[in-house]
């Protein structure tokens, strides 16, 4: 593992600058040929292996001081965890303050320490556990870490999580949404979160005043550095109405996962989930006919169910046009102690798939899906040492893939077709019309059809009164959707690849 800061204190040797010159000369196209750079002057220099963070803020640091030429591509190469800024958004996640949550899921841990559905030992929680969870601190944080490790935030995608959101008082939610876009409004390269001790600390927003300004917020946001292009929320599909739609639109949200775990009726009734299928086709159709990207989140392996339901649920998502979401994240069910299903485990009424089965039913699922849909994440952040039972493989994703190269399968998902950094192709427009919500689907995408490689997309939705021809009656509500003459809704336009980081381009197209 890389170890050192690269000063080689016994022969004098400046081995940061040794390696940096050679990166820029050779510009190494794959991990692992750095790494051979790295070994060979460690050995050179009789040092160790020198961290990227340090050889990226010494080649910032040159470069400001004119002693080396800028080169956006030696950026690229000493960025760490690349695949985080591939999509072109940095992901920046924030957890919200504990608070009562109106769901009775068995399933769902209940922690006093973290909002309910979260433990405090994952990794997010933890970040916001050192901010005390104040949205501002949260989100300067993981900036400054983002930035450490090379990654543009010129564009950043929010994803706020913690509990139901649509459950949290109007007030917290406009303070803790302000507050994320003051952090990057004021976020400046190089500048330091100053650690803040028990009489420093910032208030918590729920003891904030209501604010009137997070329209001015998202004003300062449109022309700053570091532009918030994304919002994302969680809720639960029956929370969804015209008035909660409102609200998110007012909130800046562009996202939208909803908790649909499975659709078997049966299921959802045993583990006391408290809605049904019908409110998750109006809560879609909904979040759809507003402009809305939709996500769900399933939970194969739930107290009544069988790898075979679980499979039927996923091909009742892709052939069911009520459902038909954009993205999906699969969190196969476990038990965790504070969640009332541990009791259920202990008492030998509920028991979890083993690992094969379970690898196996992903596979499957991961088979089913079409190319316009995007697999976010497979598992959640649980540390195996909080799971009493069910699986504990972290690498789940990776071992599916291992399988799925040996058997010759591939995934349609986007996530795994996307563009890595700035792959050259011959792409093609590709169009792929769907029915979904009462509505017509139009996903358009540039794709290389030799590699299967995707590097843009477009989601443009022709909701049922366009589709009939009847026309959108004109609207002055600012919140309302923006439908084209037609009818017709752009609910998603991006590119994949990394951002540029030339700040002189970025404000001479604005």
């Amino acid at each position: 593992m890389d170890g050192t800061d690269g000063i080689d204190r016994r022969g004098g040797r400046d081995a940061v600058g040794l390696l940096l010159d050679q990166i820029a000369d050779t510009l190494p196209e794959s991990r692992a040929v750095l790494r051979k750079l790295k070994t060979s002057v460690a050995a050179e220099t009789r040092g160790l292996l020198i961290r990227n963070d340090a050889l990226l803020e010494r080649y910032r640091s040159d470069v400001a001081k004119g002693l080396r030429e800028p080169n956006e591509r030696v950026e690229q190469i000493l960025t760490l965890n690349g695949i985080r800024s591939q999509s072109g958004i940095a992901t920046v996640t924030v957890i919200t303050e504990p608070y009562a949550c109106p769901g009775r899921c068995v399933y769902c841990p209940t922690e006093t320490r973290a909002p309910k559905s979260y433990l405090p030992n994952e990794p997010a929680v933890m970040r916001a556990l050192r901010n005390d969870y104040d949205p501002h601190r949260q989100v300067r944080s993981r900036l400054e870490a983002l930035d450490d490790t090379g990654h543009p935030t010129d564009k950043i995608e929010l994803i706020i999580k913690g509990g139901t959101w649509s459950f949290y008082p109007d007030r917290y939610q406009r303070e803790f949404v302000r507050r994320c876009l003051e952090a990057a409004n004021d976020f400046a390269r190089g500048s330091r979160l100053k650690a803040q001790g028990k009489d420093g600390q910032q208030p918590s927003a729920f003891s904030l005043q209501p604010s009137a300004i997070l329209e001015e917020a998202q004003r300062r946001n449109e022309t700053a550095r570091h532009r918030i292009v994304g919002v994302t929320i969680e809720t639960r599909p029956d929370y969804v109405d015209a008035a909660e739609i409102r609200r998110l639109r007012e909130l800046g949200v562009t996202r939208v996962e909803l908790g649909v775990q499975t659709l078997e009726e049966a299921v959802l009734e045993r583990v006391v989930r408290d809605h049904g299928t019908a409110e998750v086709r109006q809560a879609t159709r909904l979040l759809k006919d507003a402009g809305f990207k939709v996500a769900y989140h399933l939970m194969p392996n739930l107290p009544g169910a069988s790898p075979q339901s679980d499979l039927a649920t996923a091909r009742q998502l892709f052939e069911d046009s009520g459902f038909r979401p954009d993205t999906m994240k699969l969190y196969p069910c476990v038990v965790i102690d504070s969640a009332e299903l541990s009791r259920w485990w202990r008492e030998g009424r509920y028991v979890p798939y083993d690992d094969e089965t379970l690898i196996e039913l992903l596979i499957r699922i991961k088979q089913l899906v079409p190319p316009y849909v995007r697999i976010e994440r497979i598992i959640r952040d649980i540390p195996s040492t909080s799971i009493r039972a069910g699986s504990r493989v972290t690498n789940l994703r990776e071992e599916m893939h291992r399988r799925m190269r040996t058997r010759g399968l591939r995934c349609q998902c986007i996530r795994c077709r996307q563009v890595r950094a700035d792959t050259a192709g011959s792409f093609t427009l590709i169009r792929r019309d769907y029915e979904a919500s009462e509505g017509l689907e139009i996903f358009l995408s540039f794709e290389d059809l030799a590699t299967d490689q995707l590097a843009a997309l477009l989601r443009l939705r022709i909701p049922v009164h366009a589709a009939s021809g009847k026309r959108q009656a004109a609207s002055r509500d600012s919140l309302q959707p923006a439908y084209d003459a037609n009818g017709n809704l752009i609910r998603k336009a991006t590119d994949y690849g990394l951002p540029t980081t030339d700040y002189a381009v970025l404000e001479g197209a604005g």
